[in-house]
């Protein structure tokens, strides 16, 4: 593979990337073709370095075919820019090649392109909203078809070694999205190579001062590095040939650790660069999985192991279809870590899920893919998309750690996951009826953290039980999903009570007098709404005024006079909506909410109590009727943000833009234009006021009309003075 890469990297001219291809995909006639088409379209096209562009589509099918692409996949790659950049259409690409080569390019073309002019700055906190719209397009685009992954990343190895060309800050925008977003999807697909080449190329760009330092550390004791290990090799090879191994059944590989993770070491443990023990590491190739651990007892019999970093993924292999044995071993003032495995444990490690096309007839563990759907079901169910996102890098690039059933089912989560992550992995239904918890036959809490090789028993009521105020302690994305989408269920229960019994407040009624009324108006399905939404609540209270006051000879208490005009009353932080006076606020002692909680409130007399929403006592008040009001946290700070936006320079497509903020209650403060030498659009600079809830909608709006360039934050606090 290192090979390879510094050849690609070396290609500048069109020849050389066409006989690179031709040689790795074998001369395919329809590859021929299909280059022939791609150059055509591509023609006059040249990247930044001033080469022709055709030269990058060529060069990402080699890779492709490097990782055993199949011929759609090395067709797709080369074309994987044409529709994007180009006016071709894709019936055009299904017409001249095949319905399944469209589809993988489809798939690859609704992948926005991270350009350099499409990513937040370096130093916006906008990254994280940025990252996650690109995680899904990559997400919702390669759940039909893995191959697009492969394919994409292949793209982006590319791109990475490429990146002289682009100014310091793109470099360093682009490198960031590559770590956050393309290095675990690599890592969860089982592609090391992938993964190991996007991390270092990344660092390189990120930290150029630490990559630099590991750099000249590891160039000035190469020397001293590869005596050690050819010493150790060779002291390897006698054992194993001593101890019945045949010369050729196996083969010894040494390798310097690579300098990103060099670096992750030195940052987890708090050292620096000479304190890191284990630079050195060697792999030892076999036929047999048997042989792998008569390899384990040769070594551990004649160098001292240090037992604590021995770890047995042939046994239990990692997800991504990881299998190998790793142990660390002193010889003499070295330290190096071996990795014993078979030559297709080694193949599926290299190559992950693209083993398999790979090598023909493979028939060592693939991947599993299920995450793929976990994951697209939190895109479809999660409030967030930035939440969405940062579950899902947790799940797919973390530490592993391996528990078992007391059935002896092996579990895979990652380090920090605690019981109740481990029921949800059993099955939602476990974790939403989960009411005791044992690890090791000893009963614990259900926020206890869970070890290696623990054996976990789960057992189950009949009811659900919402544990909300839990969500942010566990550590899977299934667990934190399934929760939440309970807990909106409750919260929905919970806003339809507590807008009942406001408005049971308000006009004085029993319920099963008001009851009708909310039939007969139409306001009973979207109720709920009333508890969190002040002027739905005042929509409310005027459609049902006009019902219940034309009825006062029934209801004579009802004044028509009274006006039902809801007032602001402020205590500290904390606002109400009513018509009643209020003269005291408590805060419970049985839920202690806090600043920022979800909180209801209950009118007793002329005083308030405050609660917690999801507070259990708070619950069977609601249930009970009792008087309530309207309640909110002061917002003290608007969310204001700098929005520089691309709009198509046409009559009224500024007029458009302006008229969707107004539509999703984002406040306009100043607008200017932008000079720009573009003649084709018109760069405005916006301040603009965002909800919360608006600025996913902003971002997640997918117009031709315009593209969002850059939004960023006005008032975070860390740019203050």
């Amino acid at each position: 593979m290192d090979l390879l890469l510094k050849k690609i990297k070396n290609i500048n001219n069109v020849g050389d990337a066409t006989n690179l291809l031709y040689d790795l995909s074998q001369n395919d006639k329809d590859v021929k073709e299909a280059l022939f088409f791609a150059k055509k379209w591509h023609e006059g096209q040249f990247r930044k370095s001033g080469e022709p562009y055709i030269i990058h589509p060529i060069l990402v099918a080699s890779l492709t075919a490097y990782f055993g692409g199949d011929k759609d996949m090395i067709i797709s790659a080369l074309l994987h820019d044409v529709v994007e950049d180009t006016e071709c259409e894709i019936t055009e690409i299904e017409t001249k090649f095949s319905p399944e080569v469209a589809k993988l390019v489809e798939g690859l073309t609704k992948i926005v392109q991270i350009r350099d002019d499409k990513l937040a700055p370096s130093s916006s906190n906008e990254r994280l909203a940025s990252s996650a719209l690109s995680f899904r397009k990559m997400l919702l685009a390669s759940i039909a078809d893995v191959r697009i992954l492969v394919v994409k990343l292949c793209d982006r190895v590319h791109n990475m070694l490429t990146l002289d060309a682009l100014s310091n800050e793109k470099q360093k925008r682009i490198s960031e999205e590559t770590m956050v977003v393309y290095v675990p999807i690599a890592h969860r697909l089982g592609i090391s190579t992938i993964k190991n080449v996007l991390e270092d190329l990344s660092f390189s760009y990120l930290m150029p001062v630490e990559y630099k330092k590991i750099e000249n550390m590891i160039t000035g004791k190469d020397q001293q590095l590869q005596l050690s290990l050819n010493s150790f090799i060779d002291k390897l090879t006698n054992l194993l040939l001593k101890n019945g191994f045949m010369q050729g059944s196996f083969k010894i590989e040494k390798r310097i650790k690579h300098f990103y993770s060099i670096y992750m070491k030195m940052h987890r443990k708090g050292i620096s660069i000479d304190e890191v023990l284990d630079l050195m590491a060697v792999r030892v190739l076999v036929e047999d999985p048997l042989d792998c651990y008569r390899v384990l007892g040769i070594v551990h019999q004649n160098f001292t192991p240090l037992i604590s970093r021995f770890k047995d993924y042939i046994a239990i292999p990692k997800d991504n279809g990881y299998q190998t044995l790793h142990t660390t071993l002193f010889d003499e003032r070295s330290i190096i870590e071996t990795q014993i495995r078979t030559y297709k444990m080694h193949n599926t490690a290299q190559f992950g899920i693209a083993a398999h096309w790979k090598y023909k007839g493979y028939s060592a563990l693939e991947p599993k893919l299920s995450w793929l759907n976990d994951l697209k079901s939190q895109s479809d169910e999660g409030e967030s998309l930035e939440e969405m996102y940062s579950l899902a890098k947790d799940d797919l690039y973390s530490e592993d750690i391996s528990v078992f059933s007391p059935k002896g089912d092996l579990f895979t989560l990652p380090r920090g996951a605690t019981v109740l992550d481990f029921a949800y992995a059993i099955h939602t239904e476990v974790g939403n009826s989960a009411k005791e918890a044992y690890i090791n036959k000893k009963r614990v809490p259900f926020l206890t953290e869970l070890k290696n090789g623990d054996i976990v028993t789960i057992k189950t009521g009949d009811k659900i039980i919402n544990r909300c105020s839990w969500i942010n302690t566990l550590k899977t994305a299934k667990a934190k999903n399934a929760m939440k989408n309970n807990c909106k269920q409750k919260l929905k229960e919970i806003n339809l009570f507590t807008s009942e019994n406001i408005l049971l407040n308000i006009f004085n009624l029993k319920y099963d007098q008001l009851s009708p009324y909310l039939e007969e108006e139409g306001i009973s399905k979207n109720l709920f709404k009333s508890a969190i939404d002040k002027e739905h609540l005042q929509e409310d209270i005027y459609k049902l005024k006009k019902r219940i006051i034309a009825n006062k000879k029934i209801f004579p208490i009802i004044s028509p006079i009274k006006s039902y005009k809801l007032k602001k009353v402020q205590f500290d932080d904390l606002i109400f909506y009513t018509t009643s006076n209020i003269s005291k606020v408590n805060f419970d002692y049985c839920c202690h909410p806090k600043k920022g909680d979800d909180i209801v409130a209950f009118k007793m007399g002329s005083s308030v109590v405050v609660h917690h929403k999801f507070c259990s006592h708070a619950y069977e008040m609601m249930r009970e009727r009792e008087p309530m009001l309207f309640v909110q946290w002061l917002q003290k700070d608007a969310n204001l943000y700098k929005l520089i936006v691309s709009i198509e320079n046409k009559k009224g497509s500024l007029a458009y833009f302006l008229q969707y903020l107004a539509k999703i209650d984002i406040d306009l403060v100043t607008i200017s234009l932008s000079e720009q030498e573009n003649t084709q659009a018109k760069f405005f600079e916006l301040a603009v006021e965002i909800p919360p809830k608006s600025k996913e909608k902003l971002l997640q709006k997918d117009n031709n009309n315009y593209r969002i360039i850059e939004l960023s934050a006005m008032n975070d606090a860390y740019k203050k003075d």
